[in-house]
């Protein structure tokens, strides 16, 4: 049997280059979701969404395997960013971010496997945000991207790059919410070792 990894079989979007902006299209995608809200350096909320979220996608995973005859690698934890006032992203307001956690899912994983994963995690776990976790395809088409590595902290100045500098030399406008796709297990890495992807949907400025 022939395990599938998405780090691997799309490298151009799960891997980027550290030292210049690169411009990807990204197809459609499914993935498991939740939406929050808050610090996540210290929402307990934060903790229990990417609890959900793993525990859902290994049993899609065990599923998958069982019933299709397929396995894959779980995928890396992904974010998509916003606020009120998009200031609060460069003064680190983090009480201020609204956010939406992710988990890309093979192309063979559809709404029928997720919600057969989710009855069995809510059968056999108790979890307080497994309710919230569903599935849903999402197109972004061209995108910005850039890999940093360092503390989550310091992506402020490459964020102001890509949008202040890379995208008005392309002619390129921000559309729809900052990405972000964790490399790195935080739990295991020092800080100045991580390593994440920055997207952002782009468009052509107007003329």
């Amino acid at each position: 049997m022939q395990n599938y990894d998405i780090k691997k079989e799309r490298r151009d979007l799960y891997s980027a280059r550290r030292d210049r902006f690169e411009i990807v299209d990204v197809p459609r995608m499914g993935f498991l979701m939740v939406d929050g809200r808050g610090d996540p350096n210290t929402s307990a909320d934060y903790r229990a969404v990417v609890e959900a979220l793993y525990t859902t996608a290994y049993a899609v995973r065990a599923i998958a395997k069982k019933e299709l005859a397929r396995t894959h690698t779980v995928g890396p934890l992904e974010g998509l960013w916003t606020a009120d006032d998009l200031s609060v992203f460069t003064t680190r307001d983090h009480d201020e971010w609204n956010w939406t956690l992710m988990i890309v899912q093979p192309g063979w994983v559809g709404s029928a496997l997720v919600d057969e994963a989710r009855d069995r995690v809510r059968r056999t776990k108790d979890l307080s945000a497994g309710h919230r976790v569903r599935f849903e395809d999402r197109t972004e088409g061209q995108c910005v991207q850039i890999l940093h590595v360092g503390p989550y902290d310091e992506e402020a100045p490459t964020i102001a790059r890509m949008h202040e500098e890379f995208m008005p030399a392309e002619k390129l406008v921000p559309r729809g919410h900052h990405h972000e796709i964790y490399l790195s297990d935080a739990r295991r890495t020092q800080p100045g070792r991580l390593r994440t992807i920055l997207r952002q949907p782009v468009g052509p400025a107007p003329v």
